[in-house]
């Protein structure tokens, strides 16, 4: 139901998007691409066989400053991207996403960094019987995300411009469902651009108000999703996570972070009790504890209502040695309020993910 409702999302954002009434901001890019699958993990060096290619085309709203955070962030622009990916190895088979990115400008606009996030469909998974080299995606519906840093030139020739550079596209399930080694694409590439209209607006220069200053925080969220272990047919189980930190606004984009979580992992029990009977030389013993306490340190990169949010975190407690004590955590947060939240993030060990995250929480 996750995956619908941000299929839902992202074509009502498109809808209205489209009915935008200042068509002079708004424009259009396309890009070609081709690269190579980083061997990111051992696990799969047996699908890096071609390169792959594809095309990358965004449709762009411009921003001049009605709002703080166009100033704060030099006038980015925001929208929607499609990205085919062809892997030219049918193992693999191809990737259709649909995403939300946003693109920051440097070097006097002449270079930018767009970010872009979203759901991915590939058109052959992991099938034990039909398809079973394919450990990369366990699952048709993917989370994706892709970064691009491209040098582009705007409106060299009437109303089309030229951009070119690098991109990193990342299709992952997020555990969701075994196996999920993932992939990283390393491309170049190069495309065109396309402004609808010669006008242009004036960029907005007023004085941004004073540094925000509050007092420190305290936040409550309860998070959930569902995961699967590493090891095939334990089957799908849901997971929980509460946490309770403290957080201080240093500034309008930056929030640091400080606080502790709880876990309540089934996989991790059905895994344990696998393991004690299976493989009784790993020396499990069949009844360690399945949940998990960690702490950890944050920051939150705020865009107006959206937020950035990276953590790191250690367990103190850890009866099963799982990946590490060491795990780290990064997202999206979306304010209803300001003290009501909604957020969506990765955890993971490294570059071994854990599971998807779906949360809501409260900052008093």
């Amino acid at each position: 139901m996750s995956r619908i409702a941000l299929l839902v999302f992202f074509f009502t954002a498109s809808f209205v998007f489209s009915q935008e009434k200042n068509s002079k901001n708004f424009f259009v890019d396309a890009n070609c691409f081709y690269g190579t699958i980083l061997r990111h993990n051992k696990d799969i060096s047996h699908l890096v066989k071609a390169h792959p290619d594809g095309f990358i085309v965004g449709f762009n709203r411009k921003t001049y400053g009605t709002e703080r955070w166009h100033q704060e962030y030099n006038y980015p622009d925001w929208g929607f991207s499609f990205v085919h990916q062809n892997a030219h190895y049918e193992v693999l088979g191809d990737n259709y996403g649909l995403y939300g990115h946003f693109n920051f400008y440097f070097l006097k606009r002449n270079l930018f960094f767009r970010i872009g996030q979203g759901i991915a469909y590939n058109t052959n998974p992991f099938d034990l019987e039909t398809n079973f080299k394919n450990n990369a995606y366990g699952s048709q519906f993917l989370s994706s995300t892709y970064l691009m840093l491209n040098y582009n030139k705007q409106n060299l020739f009437k109303n089309f411009g030229i951009q070119a550079g690098i991109a990193l596209v990342h299709y992952s399930n997020g555990n969701f469902k075994a196996p999920n080694s993932s992939t990283n694409a390393f491309t170049i590439n190069v495309g065109v651009q396309y402004s609808v209209s010669n006008e242009t607006s004036e960029y907005i220069f007023d004085s941004l108000p004073k540094k925000i200053s509050e007092p420190i925080k305290y936040n409550f969220v309860l998070r959930g999703g569902l995961n699967e272990s590493d090891y095939l047919n334990l089957g799908q189980h849901p997971f929980f996570v509460v946490s309770a930190f403290a957080d201080k606004r240093l500034s309008y984009k930056s929030t640091l972070q400080l606080g502790a979580d709880f876990f309540y992992l089934p996989f991790l029990k059905k895994e344990i009790e696998y393991l004690s009977i299976a493989f009784p030389s790993a020396g499990v013993e069949g009844d360690e504890d399945f949940k998990r306490v960690g702490v950890f340190a944050g920051h939150e990169l705020r865009i107006n209502d959206l937020a950035v949010v990276t953590q790191v975190g250690y367990y103190v407690y850890y009866p099963y040695d799982f990946e590490g004590r060491t795990y780290f955590r990064a997202g999206l947060k979306y304010y209803a309020t300001d003290k009501l939240f909604g957020v969506i993030t990765l955890k993971s060990h490294g570059a071994k993910v854990e599971g998807v995250e779906f949360g809501v929480g409260i900052r008093i």
